[in-house]
């Protein structure tokens, strides 16, 4: 049996329905928290409720477009009336794709700054009133990408910039509160959104070759168990921190 670092807890886990949010889910389940999972994708929502019930976790989902402020709300809401309260929000819906800057179109930047900033932004804004009154956690999913230059990602890059500072600049604001903020900055995870990672045919591929890295993608379950210990109380010193987990990426 799982260490059950949170009995008793809920969380809040946004991009639930597949790749990290989906295995984040599963590992807090196993630990013995109570799940409100959210995305934008019904069917994939489905399949992780049937994991994480195979776990043996109690679950509730809600889909919706974590880039719409009131959706956002909404969903903080319900979490809390459907389980009495909140202990975690994993900020881990996100999306990317590489492409030439010149070619960003309005649209394709405004959906990108929704998913990627608006939505961690107002759940955050409605979440923490509740982790504040829990002592709980706020956990962001930043990236690589958020702290070094990336050709072809411009745009993806600047969401996860924000990301960062967003998680540091919260960290401070809300340093003498009982919450504790944190990121987790992933290199090239094994997930759906990276194996249908939209690339130009015509760009350089020697300028994106240091985004590679030498040892390979992680996996969703590495992040999830990482999520686990920075969530956890095991992890009570650890705030205002971005916390790398990208085999040694941006080390040099």
């Amino acid at each position: 049996m799982a260490e059950q670092r949170f009995e008793g807890k809920v969380a809040l886990v946004t991009g639930a329905a597949s790749g990290m949010g989906r295995a984040i889910a599963i590992r807090l389940a196993s630990e013995g928290a109570r799940i409100f999972a959210h995305d934008v994708n019904a069917a994939g929502l489905a399949e992780t409720e049937a994991a994480v019930k195979a776990v043996g976790g109690e679950i509730a989902v809600r889909d919706g477009d974590v880039a719409q402020r009131e959706e956002c709300v909404n969903t903080v809401a319900d979490c809390v009336a459907v389980f009495g309260r909140l202990d975690v929000l994993g900020n881990i819906a996100g999306i990317s794709r590489a492409e030439h800057f010149a070619d960003v179109s309005e649209a394709g930047f405004r959906q990108m700054m929704g998913v990627n900033v608006d939505g961690p932004f107002f759940m955050a804004q409605a979440a923490i009133p509740h982790l504040i009154a829990t002592g709980g956690n706020l956990v962001n999913i930043a990236s690589n990408a958020g702290l070094m230059g990336c050709a072809y990602t411009t745009v993806y890059s600047m969401t996860k910039g924000a990301i960062v500072q967003l998680t540091r600049s919260l960290a401070m604001e809300y340093v003498k509160t009982p919450m504790r903020v944190n990121a987790i900055a992933p290199g090239g995870i094994n997930t759906a959104m990276t194996m249908n990672f939209e690339i130009p045919g015509d760009i350089d591929y020697e300028l994106m070759a240091p985004y590679t890295g030498f040892r390979g993608m992680g996996t969703a379950e590495h992040i999830a168990a990482l999520f686990a210990f920075v969530a956890s109380d095991e992890a009570d010193s650890v705030h205002g921190a971005i916390l790398s987990a990208d085999r040694g990426l941006t080390a040099g």
